[in-house]
């Protein structure tokens, strides 16, 4: 277990192109791939993985169609009343990280709800990145540290990141046959694995997560030294 992830990164893409080439509409992909979350925390809790953070919603999908867009935000809100339950029953403690800009009051509050009621919860830590963008979460970061009149070093950007208490990502997993990073915890992910999958997230499997996890163990991480 040694060599086990302790923090996986999961880029959760290809919602809309499955339900295209199955004649829907994109936000269908969004609701089938919302329940595909629920699926993989299971397999997660399973492996005993302390840290899973999904990217939910960029910064940049506010570019998207509006439909989408609302169909998205409604489906976030939906995703957190309809988990509430099994979150605490599991043991799961829910961060949203990212801007709260541009987000409704009803949807902030229900944000803040979810994270304080499970706040004292340690099986799992679920980072939820919605409303993220790596790079402003860096600004931020750096905004912060001036505000507080502080040098600015790299363990005082770490301390002042969203969810600073989490630790960087070991293995960042991206699905939809993409190969791109898309502006996702670009600070954490310094020395992070990086396993990319041809299987659209509605496709997504638990062999093809243990797939993941093996070629991670099977990497060598020397964090830019070498073996003497």
């Amino acid at each position: 277990m040694d060599k086990f992830p302790k923090h996986i990164g999961i880029i959760m893409d290809g919602n809309g192109r499955w339900a295209e080439k199955r004649n829907l509409m994109r936000t269908e992909g969004h609701k089938v791939g919302a329940k595909k979350l629920e699926e993989v925390i299971e397999y997660i809790l399973e492996l005993n993985i302390k840290y899973l953070t999904v990217y939910a919603f960029s910064t940049e999908n506010w570019k998207r169609p509006k439909l989408e867009v609302n169909t998205l935000m409604k489906l976030f809100e939906k995703y957190l009343i309809d988990n509430e339950e099994k979150f605490m029953k599991q043991n799961i403690r829910v961060c949203i990280t990212g801007s709260r800009n541009n987000l409704s009051d009803k949807l902030i509050k229900k944000i803040e709800y979810i994270e304080n009621i499970t706040k004292n919860n340690a099986k799992l830590v679920l980072s939820i990145a919605f409303n993220y963008g790596g790079r402003l979460e860096i600004v931020d970061s750096v905004k912060k540290i001036i505000d507080e009149k502080l040098e600015i070093t790299e363990e005082n950007i770490s301390k002042n990141l969203y969810n600073s208490f989490i630790p960087d990502v070991d293995l960042i997993i991206r699905t939809g046959n993409e190969f791109r990073i898309s502006n996702f915890l670009l600070w954490q992910m310094a020395y992070s694995e990086i396993y990319f999958s041809k299987l659209m997230w509605p496709d997504f499997t638990k062999d093809e997560l243990h797939n993941s996890i093996l070629s991670f163990i099977k990497i060598d991480r020397r964090f830019g030294g070498i073996k003497c």
